[in-house]
């Protein structure tokens, strides 16, 4: 989801919070990726709320460059993350569910190494006891009414359409 989305909405239910949004995703990373880069962009900031929303290029890197990231690495990672935070910051976190959408054969058989990263990051969500978005559901279940191409065309990257869903749900879940 782009900050610069949900970013105005927030900013105009309430102005005098005077609330800044920083957008730190890269395209392409993985969970280690993110722990690399844990520091510079995420606890030096200091963030009140951090949304993350990582784990389908775990999946990607097994099936474009045989570079797979087994569910145990990618659930003590994910962890590893969540617990620095933890112990540097006072902060909420919002967990986005990694998803596919059915454009294609080639994607959708991507969903037996995907799952058990989505159930992991459920388990997470529970036992950190944070706001959790479920979007494979919620993009599941939207195309039920609109082509799954309509959300991302790629069935990964969202199209304007999947990046409002996605904002309309962040905003649903954390009631802002």
């Amino acid at each position: 989801m782009r900050a610069s989305l949900l970013a105005p909405w927030i900013s105009a239910s309430h102005p005098e919070r005077r609330i800044e949004f920083l957008n730190r995703g890269n395209g392409g990373n993985r969970v280690v990726d993110l722990q690399k880069r844990w520091d510079k962009d995420c606890l030096d900031l200091k963030p009140d709320w951090l949304s993350i929303l990582i784990g389908v290029n775990d999946t990607w890197r097994r099936y474009d460059r045989d570079d797979p990231t087994s569910v145990e690495d990618f659930e003590a990672g994910y962890r590893k993350l969540l617990d620095r935070c933890h112990e540097m910051l006072e902060c909420q976190f919002v967990l986005l569910e990694p998803f596919l959408l059915n454009v294609s054969d080639k994607i959708w058989k991507m969903r037996e190494d995907l799952d058990p990263k989505r159930e992991a990051v459920r388990r997470i969500a529970e036992e950190y006891n944070t706001f959790f978005i479920p979007l494979d559901d919620l993009f599941q279940e939207a195309s039920k009414h609109r082509d799954p191409a309509f959300w991302a065309a790629d069935g990964v990257h969202p199209t304007p359409n999947g990046h409002a869903l996605i904002a309309q749900a962040w905003l649903n879940t954390v009631g802002a």
